[in-house]
């Protein structure tokens, strides 16, 4: 075993920080300063979820699928987030829904079976990361995961998911697209909703995977409520963020943004520390991620450099 060392896979926070469309731009404001008291003493107000962060149960469903009321932040083990991790590259194309095959796909590559995945932390590298800004192209057009690979990560037993990306779930999934209270159906480069852009990217089957009631008229109502039906069953609306519900609904926590240094883990193994404030009655936290890994195992790529707020 050679000599260990602490990899970032943190995104640097700022007031200037990219985040998700509708979320409140941080504010940083000083209490001293040093030219006026002899000390510097900030304060920060942003919304939990911003840049690298980790969701509790309670961001995103009243129940569990154990009938129990959701659970927050403080009622997580203290390493929910922590633990032996592997990080799956995934090979996808723009805008996909990641699903079991390139799950696999991304096993069989690294050489790990996803029988030895129980109880480990799994991240994701689909390069979204490297597009971190406030962008469409990180935002509206990322990649994502859905119910299927929830049921995925669910079925082997993993401990928490930690991506790359916007959120766990594909932005068609969440309030950008056709879901959620707010139904924001975003307009994408072209100047139309971003469904309509996917439908005549992908085609109509495609896109009822995000939308409920498509679904049913595509497929009809007993084939949705067979994909669906256990999130309805707990008062959850099945495409809103099924992904999020199905791994927090069965205590598979999740980590979002993923970023940093992540392409020098790529492809191995490592242990992940990730901790949440001990926030009592918290639905999340922004955390610090970190990757602690044999020096040699490390992927020989330059360091991360951000360029994101004025940072040319």
């Amino acid at each position: 075993m050679g000599k260990k060392i602490f990899v970032d896979l943190t995104h640097p926070f700022s007031a200037e920080i990219p985040r998700w469309p509708y979320f409140d731009k941080p504010v940083i404001d000083n209490t001293h300063t040093m030219a006026k008291g002899g000390v510097l003493t900030q304060k920060i107000t942003c919304t939990m979820h911003t840049g690298t962060h980790c969701d509790a149960p309670r961001h995103v469903m009243e129940k569990e699928f154990n009938g129990k009321r959701a659970r927050y932040t403080h009622e997580m083990a203290v390493d929910a987030y922590t633990g032996d991790a592997v990080c799956l590259p995934i090979e996808i194309e723009p805008w996909g829904l990641i699903g079991p095959k390139h799950l696999e796909a991304a096993c069989a590559k690294v050489g790990i079976k996803p029988s030895e995945l129980e109880g480990m932390v799994v991240c994701l590298n689909t390069g979204m990361h490297r597009k971190f800004d406030d962008s469409k192209e990180y935002y509206h057009y990322a990649c994502g995961t859905g119910i299927d690979a929830g049921k995925w990560f669910v079925e082997h037993k993993v401990k928490c998911v930690a991506m790359d990306s916007q959120a766990l779930d594909h932005p068609l999934h969440t309030a950008m697209g056709n879901n959620g209270m707010t139904r924001m159906n975003l307009l994408g480069a072209s100047g139309r909703p971003i469904t309509e852009e996917y439908i005549e990217k992908f085609g109509i089957e495609a896109y009822a995977e995000f939308d409920k009631e498509t679904y049913i008229k595509v497929h009809g109502k007993e084939a949705y409520d067979k994909k669906f039906g256990a999130l309805e069953a707990i008062g959850c609306w099945g495409t809103w963020e099924p992904c999020h519900k199905y791994l927090l609904g069965h205590g598979i926590v999740g980590v979002e943004n993923l970023g940093g240094d992540l392409d020098k883990v790529s492809g191995k193994r490592f242990r992940f520390y990730c901790f949440p404030l001990r926030w009592y009655l918290g639905d999340g936290s922004m955390a610090r991620c970190v990757a602690e890994i044999d020096e040699a195992d490390v992927n020989k790529v330059p360091d991360r450099v951000y360029t994101y707020g004025g940072n040319i």
